[in-house]
């Protein structure tokens, strides 16, 4: 993966627009966490293969760490702390954020077909 610039990343996103796409978004802090420090509350959320159709993305942020939103019929996907890109062999745009250790904390996926 790349550090994100934002004009790259948007002509990608804009390639995902108004066509049925494959949403995969996490966030985490570490599932162990906790295991290490017992008053750290630790927090996360999954969806893998969530099939929807955004007519407007938008990548923002004045500098890294970067926001994306995908405006969906009666809504919003969001993530916030994206650091990193890439579009992998399968034309798939992977968006992460990485914390300063270089551990994963966010992800935003968006694929043509499910992910596996």
């Amino acid at each position: 993966m790349q550090p994100i610039t934002p004009e790259t990343v948007q002509n990608e996103i804009d390639k995902f627009l108004n066509q049925d796409v494959y949403l995969h978004l996490e966030t985490t802090n570490g599932a162990y966490a906790s295991h290490f420090n017992q008053s750290f509350f630790s927090v996360g959320a999954y969806i893998r293969n969530a099939k929807i159709n955004f007519e407007r993305g938008v990548i923002t942020g004045e500098k890294s760490p970067y926001r994306a939103g995908l405006k969906i019929n009666i809504g919003w996907v969001y993530a916030e702390g994206l650091t990193h890109w890439e579009v992998n062999e399968d034309g798939q745009l992977l968006l992460a954020g990485h914390d300063a250790e270089g551990k994963l904390a966010v992800a935003l996926q968006l694929s043509p077909h499910p992910f596996e």
